[in-house]
């Protein structure tokens, strides 16, 4: 059951992306995928894209769409969302020139706000982090706490990307139990054990996925997306690799 939820995020595959995005997407089914996390269309249009997942049956685990246009051009976002299928939509950066703490207080209120007018709908608004929301303190906490804080009265929901919250020098597994049922994708990426702390392929670095895996499973997560910012050759032979060891490691659970 878990195989059916991993997802290629598909900023790993960015470049190819711009060559023939369809080819890429079959591949990526051929490959073993149940599904990918849309980041950027790449001048195709949402349907050509949408025809091909159809075609393919990957499915979409969550759409990536800046700040800018969440705020900005919502419907446009909302329509992507219903063309894929989805009812994720995430906002997965911060702006240098927001990342302050007005900036960060802004954020909360405006994904609150989105996230109220779209639940009726059945959408849901997460926030996805990197390692720079530990370096502001906002209400006596670090950003990344005070944006996702687990209130009932916050909308916001997680997106915990494991390499960046390692990368803050936080135990990624101790930090997403906070999150129970209220993390519906999870992005796995790996650590390479070298002084850059460089990306790696999942199982080829440092951290354990196997009780991450396991505490997902049990506690709401929908999907584990897989994203590796850079690879050290074919983007898609990375995505295999991980492919191919998140399997092994699942069947070892």
């Amino acid at each position: 059951m878990m195989k059916q939820k991993l997802a290629a995020q598909l900023f790993t595959v960015r470049d190819l992306l711009r060559e023939d995005f369809p080819g890429v997407l079959r591949e990526l089914k051929d490959m073993g995928w149940a599904g990918v996390q849309i980041g950027g269309l790449f001048d195709y249009s949402k349907e050509e894209i949408a025809a091909v997942l159809y075609e393919t049956g990957l499915k979409t685990a969550g759409l990536h769409a800046g700040i800018d246009r969440i705020r900005n051009d919502l419907q446009a976002v909302v329509e992507e969302a219903d063309t894929f299928q989805t009812k994720d939509i995430i906002c997965p950066f911060v702006p240098e020139d927001l990342r302050h703490e007005a900036g960060y207080r802004e954020l909360k209120d405006d994904l609150n706000t989105i996230a109220g007018k779209l639940e009726k709908n059945g959408y849901r608004i997460s926030y996805h982090n990197h390692d720079f929301e530990v370096q502001t303190q906002v209400d006596g906490k670090h950003a990344l706490d005070f944006l996702l804080n687990p209130a009932e009265g916050n909308k916001i929901l997680a997106e915990i990307d494991v390499y960046w919250v390692k990368k803050s020098g936080l135990d990624p597994l101790e930090y997403v139990t906070q999150f129970k049922d209220r993390m519906p994708i999870i992005h796995l990426k790996d650590m390479a054990d070298n002084t850059e702390q460089s990306f790696t392929e999942i199982g080829n670095g440092i951290i354990d996925f196997a009780p991450i895996l396991r505490w997902g499973e049990q506690n709401g997560i929908e999907w584990f997306a897989v994203e590796q910012d850079t690879c050290p050759g074919n983007p898609l032979e990375s995505l295999a690799v991980s492919l191919s060891n998140l399997n092994r490691i699942i069947e070892g659970l």
